[in-house]
Parts: C-alpha cells; sequence; structure tokens
C-alpha cells in the first residue's frame, strides 16, 4: 500500500483509539453526572419522602408503592437540580463554592441537551403514574415546579425571602411519599412537610452565612447579604427553634414513640446549642458547623420515624 493510502484509511489501531475518545469527550462521567443532577440532595429529599411514606402508612409500606416512589421521586428531584444548575450557571461561575460546577468549568463542553434530558426526568416518570396515582403526580410536578420555576428564577434573584418559600418544594417531597401509599392528607405527614419548609432557611442560611462573600459577589439577595451575621443567626435560630418544636410533636404520632423521640431529642439539643453558638459569634466556622448538624438532623429524623414505625 502506499504512503498515500495508509494516509486515507487509518490502521485499525487507531479507529477505536478515536472512538474512544470521542464518547470520553461527550458523555459525562458519573462523578460530573453526580454534581450535575446533585445527587445527595436527591438522596436527602427521597429519605424526607420515604418519612412522609411510613407515617401515613403507620408501618411498612408496601413494597410496589416505595418502588414507584423512589424511582420518580428520585428522577424528578434529579431533574429539578439540573435545571437549577443550568439556569443558574452564571451566577455559579461568580462563586467560588460553585464555580466548579460541570456546566460553568466547561467539563460538560455543550449544555444544550441538559434542559431538555432534564424536563424528560421531572415529566415522563410524573405522567406515566397519573392514571394511577393522581396525587403522586401532583406533588412530583409541583415540588419541581416551586424549585425550578417559582424558587430558581423567579424569588433566587429579586428577594431574600427566597428560601423560605423555596422550602416548599421540600414540603412536596413529603407529601409525594404520603401520596404513594394513599393517604396525602395524614396529619404526621402534613406535619413533616411542614418541619421541611421551616427547616430549608435553618439549613440554607447558614450555609449562606459561611458564604457571604460569595452571595454579594454574585448579586444574590440572601438574608446574610442583606442583614448583619448576627440578625442573620438570629433568624435561622428562629426556624431551628419552630423546626425542632415540629420535629418533638411527632412523637404524638400513633406510628411513633419514645423510640423516635429520645434520639431527636438529643439530636435537637445540639442543633440548638450550634444556633445559640453562632449568635454569638456569628462566624463562618461555627455556621458551616451547623450547616452540616441540620443535615444529619433531618437525616436522624426521617431514619428515627421509620425505625419507630417498624417496630410498632
Amino acid at each position: 500500500m502506499s504512503s498515500i493510502e495508509s494516509d486515507n484509511y487509518p490502521s485499525a489501531n487507531v479507529a477505536p483509539q478515536t472512538i474512544a475518545g470521542l464518547i470520553r469527550a461527550n458523555i459525562p462521567s458519573f462523578k460530573t453526572l453526580t454534581v450535575l443532577f446533585k445527587l445527595r440532595i436527591v438522596v436527602l429529599l427521597l429519605t424526607a419522602a420515604v418519612g412522609g411514606a411510613f407515617l401515613a402508612a403507620q408501618g411498612a409500606p408496601d413494597a410496589g408503592a416505595m418502588i414507584v416512589l423512589l424511582v420518580t421521586g428520585g428522577f424528578a428531584a434529579a431533574g429539578s437540580s439540573a435545571l437549577n444548575q443550568y439556569f443558574e450557571r452564571d451566577s455559579d461561575g461568580l462563586m467560588k463554592r460553585t464555580r466548579n460546577r460541570p456546566l460553568v468549568d466547561g467539563t460538560i463542553a455543550r449544555p444544550g441537551w441538559v434542559p431538555y434530558v432534564a424536563a424528560a426526568m421531572i415529566l415522563v416518570p410524573s405522567l406515566m403514574v397519573l392514571p394511577t396515582n393522581p396525587w403522586l403526580t401532583f406533588y412530583l410536578l409541583v415540588g419541581a415546579a416551586i424549585y425550578v420555576f417559582l424558587y430558581t428564577l423567579y424569588l433566587k434573584p429579586r428577594t431574600l425571602l427566597n428560601i423560605v418559600i423555596g422550602g416548599a418544594a421540600g414540603s412536596a417531597a413529603v407529601l409525594s411519599g404520603s401520596a404513594a401509599v394513599g393517604n396525602w392528607s395524614d396529619p404526621g405527614a402534613v406535619i413533616l412537610a411542614f418541619l421541611l419548609f421551616l427547616w430549608t432557611p435553618t439549613h440554607f442560611w447558614s450555609l449562606a452565612i459561611t458564604y457571604r462573600d460569595d452571595y454579594a459577589r454574585s448579586n444574590t439577595p440572601m438574608l446574610p447579604v442583606q442583614a448583619s451575621p448576627r440578625a442573620a443567626a438570629l433568624w435561622v435560630l428562629l426556624h431551628t427553634v419552630a423546626t425542632t418544636f415540629a420535629a418533638m410533636l411527632l412523637v404524638l404520632h400513633p406510628a411513633l414513640g419514645w423510640i423516635y423521640g429520645i434520639p431527636v431529642g438529643i439530636a435537637t439539643i445540639d442543633l440548638m446549642a450550634r444556633n445559640i453558638k453562632l449568635v454569638i459569634d456569628p462566624s463562618g466556622k461555627l455556621a458551616f458547623s451547623l450547616f452540616k448538624m441540620s443535615n444529619l438532623y433531618l437525616l436522624i429524623v426521617m431514619v428515627m420515624i421509620g425505625i419507630d414505625a417498624l417496630i410498632k
């Protein structure tokens, strides 16, 4: 074969390498997808949904209903998270905390597919269960609409009340769990949904105190940017008190008791103590400590709901 022919027809060893390179260049890695779809937040929301299901069922929910809940809720939450990052990619680029997200740093070089895939992840599973469980469809779509449209696009760039109202997305996750087992209006599930609503400002504002300069740089009107750190810490404490009251109120639910109440009570004391320390010394270090504990607190509440409901 002449040199011209060799140039025109690459060897068999080159083609697979080229294909592998194209695949690596165009298909995001698992790590990238984990960040894009905020899978840690998805897990937290699914945990809340499962808590709502256990309360509404007053025991172990039907396995089939739980599978439907985890699949539909997981896809809807992941799709909503991706849309959130897609719409916020410019402001994310101004913040140290978020400037390494894949839609900001170029890891996903052609992001045009993201809103279509994300929308499909929300709509397709949600609408598939519409004929059999319209309430589940309702709460899945309401949660996504609150997070993407009300919170991300409208409230977050305009008002410091953004996360207060945006917390209703977490409430919708809880009620999707109770809807999945056919009892969306169970009083315990409603209280747990209210707990998520109250918990969200504690969780997010403590993080915003830590990254106050970041939010100021991106012109995002978070409460800790608009108020002094101590004033913000006091507002966080107000929501922490309300959150923990709702958590302890759940002890009265027929599916729960002191197996739930004792560990949640201990966690409540710890959460309150951290928040009081933050009011005394509104530093970024103590705010981040409260942020991490708020995650753990919600997890303890949900896990103990499941354990106590199963035992009873």
